[in-house]
């Protein structure tokens, strides 16, 4: 995938409804925009060292000790520090995924090798990925639910693949980030493992949940103290800056702000569905806050056209033109996209 192609290019695409990014369909809550603005009268101060209020605090929300958190400007950055800290040889990574993960490992100088996920398969990762885990491996990322498919890897063959990375003494990451737009996220988190496999690293991120992707805040849960005190000597003391730690206090709090955002993600999800089949599109079973879907080969400079900017995924390596993904929002937002769709369609 080229470097630094993602979702969210606003700049570019000024007046299109963008549903090329995933984030809370409510947006940024306004406790949290708050914080941010009362922690302005701080910007003649370095931030915080070490973050200990907000490594506190995520510890209480994710019911794991706070010293098995590190925190970082972006889940993105906690990618390439946990890369420059373990320095892998050899990874292996399903094909299509989020980009970051073999740059990352590109960066370090890493050979990556990949697992195609199959469309007559519908891009599922299944028990036969076992067999492709090997003595030659260092390092496995997996994205559940994956980007951009939203297809979630059952628990049981998570299980499996975790006991099976121990067992070769292969680190796994699990990037979670999507999971509160699960149904049940608890029946998919390998948060419970934390303690008993020091191979194990969970991917976080505040982007999503609470519509914060301006203010880059990711962070990671690790039972393994020796692997995060080698990630913070891989990264610089002021990395979260004033603003982010305040907004991330505050965020934690808003409990029915993410209800709601769940319950709208649930109802429109649906509803999106059914109407791009509807409408002739090849929908995949995507559980996450995201559909993906096959179109035409020229449907985002279409949808551009008509203000809507949708996600291209032919960059994405395994993935070629006429894949797409598109946020779920509000149903205003939502009812733009479907006759959007419902429009380029009657030109065909």
């Amino acid at each position: 995938m080229t470097k630094h192609v993602h979702g969210g290019n606003i700049y570019q695409y000024k007046d299109c409804i963008d549903f090329s990014a995933n984030c809370n369909p409510l947006g940024t809550p306004e406790k949290v925009k708050e914080a941010v603005i009362e922690s302005l009268s701080q910007l003649g101060d370095y931030p915080q060292v070490g973050y200990g209020p907000l490594r506190e605090a995520l510890g209480r929300y994710e019911g794991v000790k706070p010293e098995q958190v590190v925190c970082g400007n972006g889940a993105a950055e906690l990618i390439y520090t946990l890369c420059h800290a373990l320095m892998p040889k050899r990874a292996l990574v399903p094909a299509p995924t989020f980009a970051e993960y073999p740059q990352a490992l590109e960066s370090t100088g890493c050979r990556i090798r990949e697992y195609l996920l199959l469309e007559e398969e519908n891009f599922v990762l299944g028990e036969k990925f076992l067999g492709a885990l090997d003595e030659n491996t260092d390092i496995v990322f997996l994205c559940n639910p994956n980007n951009p498919t939203g297809v979630l890897i059952e628990r049981e063959v998570l299980i499996k693949i975790l006991k099976r990375c121990r067992e070769l003494d292969i680190f796994l990451v699990v990037d979670e980030c999507f999971l509160d737009f699960v149904k049940k996220p608890e029946n998919y988190s390998l948060k419970a493992f934390l303690e008993e496999y020091d191979n194990l690293f969970l991917l976080k991120a505040f982007t999503k949940r609470y519509a914060m992707a301006g203010i880059r805040l990711g962070y990671g849960l690790c039972g393994n103290r020796s692997i995060l005190k080698r990630m913070e000597g891989c990264v610089q003391p002021w990395n979260l800056s004033v603003m982010a730690q305040a907004a991330g206090i505050a965020a934690l709090k808003e409990e029915e702000y993410v209800k709601r955002g769940r319950k709208l993600v649930f109802q429109e999800a649906d509803r999106l569905k059914r109407e791009l089949s509807l409408l002739g599109f090849q929908v995949y079973p995507s559980c996450a806050n995201y559909l993906f879907f096959r179109g035409p080969e020229d449907l985002f400079s279409r949808c551009i056209k008509e203000g809507i900017l949708i996600r291209d995924c032919s960059n994405y390596s395994g993935l070629k033109k006429g894949y797409y993904r598109v946020a779920v929002k509000t149903e205003e937002e939502n009812d733009a996209l479907i006759n959007a769709l419902a429009q380029i369609q009657r030109n065909e």
